[in-house]
């Protein structure tokens, strides 16, 4: 009897203690599923393009190559505030960088490739040796898009003219996909609201001209022997007139970007105002001094009264969205409307946007070189509108 009550007992003592392990074991399961849920980050992500398409990306993106969208290697640089990742990006990028800010901050970016892509045209071999993670493309080249797919690369498209050439707009919306995609560098609300708050000071200035006092602007886009473009109502040059309380004389054309112009036609307009920008080589002093063949700028009032303005090139050609855009508009209008603008430091107005917004500190020697291109920035550009 007391030895079967022993063997009961022990029973009972193996019972439970298997009970037990089983219990621990299923525990430590539990735990260690749990934990690989928690830790296990995606391997990919789905964004909605500018083109409105959905792409799935690389959760860590290390490699970038940018095709024919010119100032995005600028904006990832600075939303960066490294070029590291940027392996490639098109010819009239590299010019840029090369003769701005952009390579001063960031020189690793003048070592990133060129030749796989001529305008829109990709040579996906060599694009295929950079190994990008992702190749960002413009959304008004659906051809390559499509191209870039079919090839096996994660294309996202970016957009220009989706938010009707509003540089501002344009800006926030390029920095709110980015942000989507590197959450870690996540500058969407500050960028929005800095760009925001410097927009509105502006129209605060602006908004009582009358409007028989406001400045007729005409920007001189592109310039050479053969080719004098401007901007019609449809292209950068209107929402900046409009943005900074102008007139864009050149509002009566309708043709999407840029467009075709001759000099009787700028007779007529007689601005009082020209901005050039940098997608040429040209400086006021060449209108000044006729120094283009078959041009005579001399009865133009602009010239006249020396009022001909080159256009900042800080990371970018500013007349086209970037990071430039905020400080690019005050200066605008400074430019236009200098009394009512009296008050404002551009030099100090640009450090104070790129360090609240991107945290980048510049001198004042590389906050004014913003405002002094170098001619060598605008070559490259052909245009046969």
């Amino acid at each position: 009897m007391k030895n079967y009550l022993n063997m009961k007992k022990t029973t009972k003592l193996l019972v439970l203690m298997l009970a037990l392990v089983m219990a621990m074991m299923s525990f430590a399961s539990c735990g260690s599923s749990g934990g690989s849920e928690e830790t296990a980050a995606p391997e990919t992500i789905v964004v909605t393009d500018h083109a409105d398409n959905q792409v799935e990306v690389p959760a860590q993106i290390n490699r970038i190559a940018v095709c024919d969208i010119f100032p995005l290697p600028s904006v990832l640089a600075v939303f960066f505030d490294s070029a590291d990742k940027i392996v490639g990006m098109p010819v009239p990028s590299m010019t840029a960088a090369q003769n701005g800010l952009l390579g001063q901050l960031y020189p690793e970016i003048l070592n990133a490739e060129t030749g796989y892509i001529d305008g829109t045209n990709v040579n996906m071999e060599e694009l295929t040796k950079l190994e990008p993670d992702v190749v960002f493309y413009s959304a008004s080249s659906p051809e390559l898009g499509e191209q870039l797919k079919n090839a096996g690369f994660a294309a996202v498209a970016i957009s220009v003219n989706k938010w009707n050439y509003n540089c501002i707009e344009t800006l926030n919306n390029w920095i709110d996909l980015l942000s989507q995609m590197f959450p870690d560098n996540d500058k969407a609300e500050i960028c929005r609201t800095k760009s925001e708050e410097m927009y509105n000071f502006v129209q605060e200035k602006v908004k009582d001209i009358p409007d028989e006092e406001k400045a007729n602007s005409f920007f001189l886009f592109q310039y050479s022997d053969t080719t004098l473009l401007t901007s019609g109502q449809q292209f950068f040059g209107q929402w900046w007139a409009d943005a900074i309380g102008a007139k864009n004389v050149a509002q009566e054309l309708s043709t999407d970007n840029s467009v075709a112009v001759n000099m009787e036609q700028v007779y007529a307009w007689n601005p009082d105002l020209i901005f050039m920008t940098n997608f040429n080589t040209y400086f006021p002093d060449d209108l000044y001094n006729n120094t283009v063949e078959g041009y005579d700028w001399s009865a133009v009032k602009a010239v006249q009264d020396k009022r001909v303005f080159k256009m900042p090139l800080g990371m970018y050609r500013s007349y086209t969205p970037g990071v430039d855009c905020p400080v690019t508009l005050l200066w605008m209008a400074k430019t236009a409307y200098p009394e009512k603008f009296e008050d404002v430091d551009v030099i100090a107005e640009a450090k104070t946007y790129y360090k609240e917004v991107f945290g980048i500190d510049l001198t004042d020697e590389q906050a004014q070189s913003i405002f002094e291109p170098a001619q060598s920035a605008g070559g490259g550009f052909s245009y046969n509108n």
